[in-house]
């Protein structure tokens, strides 16, 4: 009779056991998807979107679309970061868990921008992104909690993806990329502000020092969250500059940076940090650099506007603060070498727009004066435009295209803010 107790119990035992078993997995599993539910959902839509093509030395192109807010507001409430790994050390520790390293990549990056307005009053931003062949996302954020949608193009180098011979693959890699909007190199938002990053080459000889300010009444904000800031929180030109003027400024990965922002009133501003009274072949001390703004109507820009219908300005990179320059005598060379590197690509934008007062036709119009200053074809060729954009600021759109692929519809995309709709030219045909 015993041992027919211990038989009937036994089974009983074994159902609790596994049953407790399957409640701690439920348990276990529930928290990870509370606690991970946004990062989930994001690596969830990354997209592989255009193959690379290595005998052209493009890289792949992706998208991603961020859900929740990816602890931006802790990272500014923390103080921000004065230092790459600084930002790493919050990236690892907020989005990743510490499960995954990031790392931030060198780069060495030429670039063009301007602003102009369209012929039905549209506002446009124009964008060329200059570097080697590299991966990118676009990366598409709506943070919500008084924080704007926005679009913004991300080289995922800038966030450890270095292989640019091979596809982003496996679920590290993709956790990686969570760290992709931290990184924008340019970008909208929703109130038609659109910003984008470009080198300035400041210091003596080939190399770059970087801007390195050290207020201490100031928190601190490195380059790339410099953009992230002012997609997220600025509605106006203006906003973003006060901003930013909060905060001291640490260029990343080793070089240095200025920056253009518009907005959608067709007012523009390009932000620099330079020393007083110091020039470029003794500009050695990054820390001791202040913010000099200079507004698309500028008493400099007199000559140049004049008669022009619009209050154009271009960006490209070297600095454009007056005196900056030893005598203003160090052009860049036809292969955009030396001291004022891209003044070649400046003066042509300057002279396209100068000529149609400010004003191109559409969109297309506006991509055409980017695939003049692309990288492949500049000057005989040479190097790498990785992708092109233009901001319609007015209607919160993107027409994007990537590596000068511009007759090739499956390599052109537009996004629309309003309805978060990216859509390949492809797809549209």
């Amino acid at each position: 009779m015993e041992k027919i107790r211990k038989k009937r119990i036994w089974p009983r035992v074994l159902a609790i056991v596994l049953a407790a078993i399957v409640f701690i997995v439920a348990c276990v599993a529930i928290t990870f998807t509370c606690v991970w539910w946004d990062e989930i959902s994001t690596v969830s839509s990354f997209r592989h979107i255009r193959s690379r093509n290595d005998a052209n030395k493009e890289g792949s192109v992706y998208s991603m679309n961020v859900s929740g807010g990816f602890y931006f507001d802790d990272f500014l409430e923390g103080g921000g970061a004065s230092s790459d790994s600084e930002l790493i050390d919050f990236i690892t520790g907020n989005i990743t868990r510490g499960l995954v390293d990031i790392e931030i990549g060198e780069t060495d990056i030429g670039c063009s921008s301007f602003i102009a307005r369209a012929e039905n009053g549209d506002i446009l931003f124009g964008r060329n992104y200059d570097f080697d062949k590299t991966n990118v996302c676009l990366t598409m954020c709506d943070p919500g909690e008084g924080r704007y949608k926005s679009f913004s193009t991300v080289d995922l180098n800038y966030v450890g993806i270095t292989d640019t011979d091979r596809d982003v693959s496996g679920l590290i890699q993709q956790i990686t990329c969570l760290a992709a909007p931290y990184a924008p190199l340019d970008g909208i938002n929703e109130k038609g502000v659109s910003c984008g990053i470009f080198m300035s080459y400041q210091g003596p000889g080939d190399g770059a020092v970087s801007t390195d300010q050290q207020d201490v009444a100031k928190d601190n904000i490195t380059s790339t969250t410099m953009l992230r800031m002012v997609l997220d929180y600025a509605a106006t030109t203006d906003e973003a500059v006060k901003l930013i003027s909060g905060y001291n400024l640490h260029d990343s990965a080793n070089t240095s940076f200025h920056y253009m922002i518009a907005d959608a009133t067709g007012r523009s501003a390009i932000l620099e940090w330079v020393p007083e009274g110091v020039t470029d072949s003794n500009d050695t001390d990054g820390s001791a650099r202040s913010l000099n703004v200079i507004y698309n109507d500028d008493p400099m820009y007199a000559e140049l506007l004049e008669g022009s219908e619009f209050r154009f300005q271009t960006i490209t990179n070297f600095i454009i603060t007056p005196g900056y320059y030893d005598g203003e005598d160090q052009p860049a060379d036809e292969k955009g070498e030396g001291a004022q590197k891209g003044l070649d690509r400046y003066d042509y934008i300057n002279g396209v727009l100068g000529g149609t007062g400010g004003i191109v036709e559409d969109e297309e119009a506006a991509m055409d004066i980017l695939r003049a200053v692309g990288r492949r074809t500049w000057n005989g060729g040479g190097g790498v435009t990785v992708h092109s954009a233009v901001y319609n600021l007015t209607k919160k759109t993107v027409l994007w295209v990537a590596n000068e692929n511009f007759d090739d519809p499956s390599a052109i995309w537009k996004y629309d803010l309003a309805s978060g709709t990216l859509t390949s030219l492809a797809d549209a045909e």
